[in-house]
């Protein structure tokens, strides 16, 4: 602009010369009327850089810069967007497992241009279990747990779409223990029950086992059995119950399970809060 800005310091300074007549007249001729003289510089300051550049005045570098840019296309407005578009169908909650467990599941998108190819973009999945680049997730899960993880898509389209998602898996334990009675002070017993459960394909070999510790450290075994678990059993109550020596005892119940033929061992632990006190007895 340093054309205009020369040519706008010389008329004023012709202005000045004038005086008020000469520069109405100059107004009428133009034809400017009440336009400001400001903006009638603006309207003419293309045409004045264009004939700069034919004179080969200074200043005409930049204006020709400016030019190029301002007929550059916006590529983002006319970037046309894909007839069929890439996206993920599975639903973010995958269905749950238990360690042990044989898992398939083959993820699927609709849209985007075959062959695609799925990677694992962030996050952590159960160990024991991968995914492949044809959207295979298998495995079996080594231990309990919930796991969140992003998995991301790629078509074979030029240009490449990309999709992301993600998905969360839950690892239960196949075989469960709750309380079914809580353990109690019964005069000079402790008494209570368990539910053990099995949702695992396999039966299992299961040793369950109750100890009462005295604040000594001394435990007295007040439970025990040792049967095959079928497989789907939904709750199977176990009670236990002894008579103890007065004292405070921390009820504790332990459920070992095993299937030999997978080399799978299950373990679930509860105990009580706090000492159940004995007040009665010997």
């Amino acid at each position: 602009m340093d054309v205009i800005e020369e040519l706008v310091g010389k008329f004023w300074r012709w202005r000045r010369s004038i005086g008020g007549r000469g520069y109405t007249s100059l107004r009428r001729l133009s034809g400017v009327g009440s336009m400001s003289w400001t903006r009638f510089f603006r309207q003419i300051a293309a045409p004045v850089a264009a004939l700069a550049c034919a004179l080969g005045m200074s200043g005409c570098q930049f204006e020709s810069a400016h030019a190029e840019e301002d007929q550059t296309p916006d590529q983002s407005a006319t970037e046309p967007q894909p007839e069929n578009p890439l996206l993920i169908e599975n639903d973010s909650q995958l269905r749950d497992t238990y360690p042990g467990e044989r898992y398939e599941l083959h993820f699927t998108a609709r849209g985007g241009v075959p062959v695609l190819h799925w990677r694992m973009e962030k996050g952590a999945l159960p160990p024991g279990m991968q995914l492949e680049d044809n959207g295979l997730l298998h495995g079996a899960a080594e231990r309990t747990g919930e796991f969140q993880f992003t998995v991301s898509l790629i078509d074979s389209g030029k240009p490449q779409q990309a999709a992301q998602k993600v998905f969360v898996i839950r690892v239960r334990s196949g075989m469960t223990l709750n309380w079914k009675a809580p353990a109690r002070v019964n005069g000079n017993r402790i008494d209570g029950s368990v539910e053990v459960s099995n949702l695992t394909p396999d039966d299992i070999d299961l040793t369950f086992i109750v100890l009462a510790v005295a604040s000594n450290g001394r435990a007295t075994a007040i439970g025990y059995q040792h049967f095959s678990l079928k497989r789907g059993t939904p709750a199977k109550e176990l009670p236990f119950g002894e008579t103890l020596p007065r004292g405070g005892y921390v009820v504790h119940v332990d459920a070992v399970g095993e299937v030999a033929s997978k080399k799978l061992i299950y373990h679930e632990r509860m105990q009580t809060p706090g000492p159940l006190q004995v007040t009665v007895g010997p």
